[in-house]
């Protein structure tokens, strides 16, 4: 009969201990929030701010990673994507596996009409009702949101930013339109599909206007989802055959991946890759 037991015991104790290790640490860690009336967009916007810790303490400045696409939480199509992502950068901190960095994220209203361009594709317009409010975005966060963060932290000038699906779109088009905007570039599954794969298509012309000496960072991946990694592929072939000298970039392939687990699955990787060796 003992034996019995302990037999149970493992029973259901294996799978308690496998959930627990597979569960994602989405507790909302210690930040800030404050509202900005954008010109711009004409409308206001919820901004998240994290600090490492000892921030508080110090006097040291510090470098920005802004997230395109980040809320607390899930409510009212809101993406909370910021309490993982604040608590991955603190993870990575600790174990200085990456130098301490301040995580900005906007709340978006409708992600779809501010993350991407115009597109006169009938089948983005289905997807999408609003679109082609990504230059605006764009306006707002060089223009308005970027002073207030300085104004408000002890910053570098040093930024970063980071998104996923059409979020990754926005990533990359501001890579390509506007470069000087960021430092760092990390997208995660991009919607390079958009418009008829316009930034792909236009990825080589667009990679001879990075000015010389700017030393930027570009980091994307791609999962299995079908009408994305065709796309990231022949974005990462064109980064090759180019060979920019002015940029490093880093392409990771994850076929094991889907869609909705690409970011979560690759997140580590691309931050120790694109600020590790700061």
């Amino acid at each position: 009969m003992k034996f019995i037991y302990q037999i149970l015991f493992i029973i259901i104790l294996v799978p308690i201990s496998c959930n627990s290790t597979t569960q994602p640490d989405d507790s909302i860690p210690a930040h800030e929030t404050f509202e900005i009336q954008s010109k711009n967009m004409g409308e206001k916007r919820v901004i998240n701010v994290w600090t490492p810790e000892g921030y508080g303490k110090s006097k040291d400045s510090l470098p920005v990673m802004y997230m395109a696409d980040g809320g607390i939480k899930d409510d009212g199509g809101i993406k909370d994507d910021f309490p993982h992502m604040a608590n991955t950068f603190a993870k990575l901190i600790q174990s200085k596996k990456i130098p301490p960095m301040i995580l900005v994220s906007i709340e978006n209203i409708v992600h779809r009409k501010d993350l991407s361009d115009f597109t006169e594709v009938t089948k983005d317009e289905e997807i999408a009702a609003l679109v082609g409010g990504s230059e605006k975005f764009r306006a707002f966060l060089s223009d308005e949101l970027f002073p207030e963060i300085e104004k408000k932290y002890r910053t570098t000038g040093k930024r970063g930013i980071l998104g996923e699906s059409l979020s990754g779109l926005f990533v990359m088009e501001t890579f390509f339109l506007k470069p000087e905007l960021f430092d760092y570039y990390i997208a995660f599954d991009p919607s390079l599909w958009w418009s008829n794969q316009y930034l792909v298509k236009n990825a080589k012309e667009n990679l001879t206007k990075i000015p010389a000496g700017s030393d930027k960072k570009v980091w994307f991946a791609s999962s299995d989802d079908k009408d994305i990694s065709p796309y990231t592929k022949q974005l990462a072939e064109i980064f090759k055959a180019e060979n920019p000298q002015n940029l490093k970039w880093n392409y990771s392939d994850e076929p094991k991946e889907k869609h909705t687990t690409i970011f979560r699955a690759t997140k580590e990787k691309a931050l120790i890759w694109t600020l590790g060796n700061q």
